[in-house]
């Protein structure tokens, strides 16, 4: 697809992992919202999408240990262990 100037790029690849980050093909560089911008030079890196990475943008599995209401897995009413 021709980008603004007219060329072609060969396209990335983005792979939605359910549950889980947002996997994209790198090098890339991630726009955050206060304009602050970071690079990963990997070949594949994993954005966080559920914002529970200690080191945001980047995914550092949190949200494997979490429920999305914030409660580890596994505990029962809400109690805390």
């Amino acid at each position: 697809m021709p980008n603004a100037t007219g060329e072609s790029r060969p396209a990335v690849r983005v792979r939605l992992d359910p549950g889980g980050p947002l996997m994209v093909e790198g090098p890339v560089e991630v726009e955050l919202e206060d304009g602050t911008v970071v690079r990963s030079d990997r070949f594949q890196c994993a954005v966080c999408v559920c914002r529970r990475s200690r080191t945001y943008p980047w995914c550092d599995t949190s949200h494997r240990g979490r429920s999305h209401d914030g409660r580890r897995r596994g505990d029962e009413g809400g109690r805390e262990r």
